[in-house]
């Protein structure tokens, strides 16, 4: 079982393929599995290093859950495997995390695609405070079983959708409690819009058109940063599962330095796409077993 141990935390992680080094950092209660579709299209260019967050997966929880703390663990992860430079992609709490990463070294992230993410989560406008108190609230009452079905049915509410949301509610539900509301209060806490000027990466927003949180409020980061922004159209939070395509292409443009798809391919997969894929593939089958 790969385990990176620091000072503080110990880190389960994967690393795949050869090539330019490339970190993916998944969403709250997730955990590295969750990238299987995109290792999947990646590995083949790439040195890809999938981590599970203290918490979640098979790693250990922290003393202390932060969005610094995640981003200083990983820099250590990476120092161990001399990895001085890396690609970031991150995935909601994850995009947090990379844009922390981001700011602590600068020069040492030239890539960064965000899916999802924002560069502060504090919440400061009312879909930011239902998000934020209303999935604590149903954690506390209902426990983390039950509330990751609710949470699972809102991510992929279609009936042909049944796969993922079977896969969600169970990656969720087995998440403890304590990790889920630690994280959430750390995202919470958390903000870089005040240090958005220290980045010089390359960046890209993977923003879905029905998610959670403002389009706007994506649309402003990425013009702050220059960033390249796509929208897919269809798709809600779950966009690496329910847009595989769009994002698999988006990725490897930013990550090749090759221009975006067409506006025509920034679509959610259609039905029959989706129900051919499975998550038993080799990356989630080899975290589930911690190998």
């Amino acid at each position: 079982m790969p385990f990176f141990r620091g000072d503080k935390n110990s880190l389960h992680y994967l690393v795949r393929g050869q090539g330019e080094p490339l970190l993916l950092i998944h969403g709250l209660a997730c955990s590295g599995a969750d990238w299987a579709f995109q290792v999947a299209a990646l590995e083949n260019r790439f040195r890809v290093i999938v981590p599970d967050l203290s918490g979640c997966g098979h790693s250990p929880p922290p003393d202390e859950y932060s969005i610094a703390g995640f981003a200083r663990s990983l820099w250590s992860l990476l120092d161990h495997l001399g990895e001085s430079r890396v690609n970031i992609i991150g995935f909601s709490l994850g995009g947090a995390v990379a844009l922390e990463m981001a700011t602590q070294r600068p020069a040492c992230v030239p890539r960064m695609g965000l899916i999802n993410s924002l560069a502060t989560y504090r919440p400061d406008d009312w879909h930011k405070w239902l998000e934020v108190h209303v999935s604590a609230a149903l954690v506390r009452l209902l426990g983390m079983q039950r509330a990751a079905w609710l949470l699972a049915a809102r991510l992929f509410p279609e009936p042909w959708q049944r796969t993922m949301r079977k896969h969600a509610a169970a990656v969720v539900g087995a998440v403890p409690a304590s990790s889920y509301l630690g994280m959430g209060l750390a995202l919470a806490r958390w903000a870089v819009i005040d240090r958005l000027d220290r980045l010089t990466s390359r960046v890209l927003l993977i923003a879905a058109e029905h998610d959670f949180t403002p389009l706007e409020e994506k649309r402003a980061l990425a013009a702050k940063l220059r960033a390249d922004i796509i929208v897919i159209r269809g798709s809600r939070h779950g966009t690496p599962f329910d847009s595989v395509e769009a994002t698999n292409a988006s990725l490897l443009a930013l990550l090749t330095d090759q221009p975006l798809p067409p506006r025509t391919k920034w679509i959610r997969d259609t039905p029959t796409r989706a129900q051919t894929l499975s998550l038993a593939g080799s990356i989630a089958d080899e975290h589930a077993a911690g190998t």
